[in-house]
């Protein structure tokens, strides 16, 4: 098959999307690594670091409001320029230990899972406290306002959500453009993820990244929809055909363009209703319930999401074997 961008023909010995393969494997036995990233910084936190210097340098009160847009233009572009060179000079290099490394690193599958578990566990060993802790760990909503019901449901949303952002995405513009575009998706979505807010000190200079986060998500968050609905056929008791009911029906009743398409396919699998009215420190929001199932989660539900989630990670996994075997 032909190669993505920034790969040599002569310099690769490993097909990139075995290479991929195999970092998804091995990211289900290793995780986030606590060992290795408790001493040295984790690749997400230094592309952090580097945001948040050039946040302070450039967001300044004193610019105008179109002055600090198109500062933020540059940011982003700058950001996304030195992401898709360090891929490629990886990939031009043949570091391929380095690029398996970087691939195992960069997708959350084995963390997610085990941030959302933590959630269950906390329910049902510490009560609505436990919960409310373990939750406030993956999601920033005011935990001190959810009930069992709403703890619940912030996982399952948490864990539709972060299966498109953290594992479907990353994989799929690893698949058109190799590491590069891995890079890339990365730091846009940690550029969204501390800048492309709405609040009137990132209103202008994040705009840029929170639209490219939309456009680099468009399509991942639609594959991912549909990977949790087929997946829901292997889970006894979820309904795949409503989550496609659901999802085509009611994804548009996010206020993002993207999340709703994993959380109603979620919430059609598993006959509950997610969204709706939310409260976060400071302020709360009154959206539209996704799905026409039960709110009142519990933590046997985030179980059954778990259950979904696993089985579309295998999903996510086959359509990028038969790829490969297409190629």
């Amino acid at each position: 098959m032909s190669l993505p961008f920034g790969y040599a023909d002569a310099a690769v010995a490993i097909d990139p999307l075995v290479l991929l393969l195999l970092g998804l494997a091995i990211d289900v036995v290793v995780g986030e690594m606590p060992f290795l990233f408790g001493r040295i910084p984790h690749p997400v936190a230094a592309i952090g670091l580097v945001i948040d210097v050039l946040e302070r340098g450039l967001n300044r009160p004193g610019f105008g409001f179109f002055a600090r847009r198109a500062l933020g233009v540059l940011a982003v572009g700058g950001l996304v320029f030195a992401a898709a060179v360090l891929g490629r000079g990886i990939c031009w290099l043949d570091l391929q230990f380095l690029e398996l490394f970087l691939v195992v690193i960069l997708v959350a599958q084995r963390s997610l899972h085990d941030h959302v578990e933590a959630v269950r566990i906390g329910l049902d060993r510490g009560g609505l406290d436990g919960g409310r802790a373990a939750v406030a760990q993956i999601c920033g909503r005011d935990p001190l306002r959810l009930d069992t019901g709403g703890v619940s449901r912030a996982a399952i949303e948490s864990c539709a959500e972060n299966f498109s952002d953290g594992i479907v995405a990353p994989v799929f513009w690893y698949v058109l453009f190799g590491l590069p575009g891995m890079l890339v998706y990365k730091t846009v979505n940690t550029l969204d993820s501390m800048i492309g807010h709405r609040s009137e000190r990132f209103l202008a200079f994040g705009y840029a990244a929170a639209r490219l986060d939309d456009l680099m998500n468009l399509v991942p968050a639609r594959l991912a929809g549909v990977f949790l609905a087929l997946a829901s056929l292997t889970v006894p008791g979820a309904r795949p055909g409503r989550a496609f009911i659901v999802m085509v029906r009611d994804a548009r009743k996010h206020r993002s363009p993207n999340s709703g398409w994993p959380e109603a396919a979620m919430a059609g699998a598993l006959g509950l209703s997610l969204a709706g009215p939310r409260h976060y420190p400071g302020y709360s929001v009154s959206d539209e319930w996704i799905g026409d199932g039960r709110a009142e989660a519990e933590a046997r539900d985030i179980g059954r999401a778990l259950h979904v989630f696993k089985a579309a990670c295998m999903v996510n996994a086959a359509v990028v074997a038969g790829i490969w075997l297409a190629g």
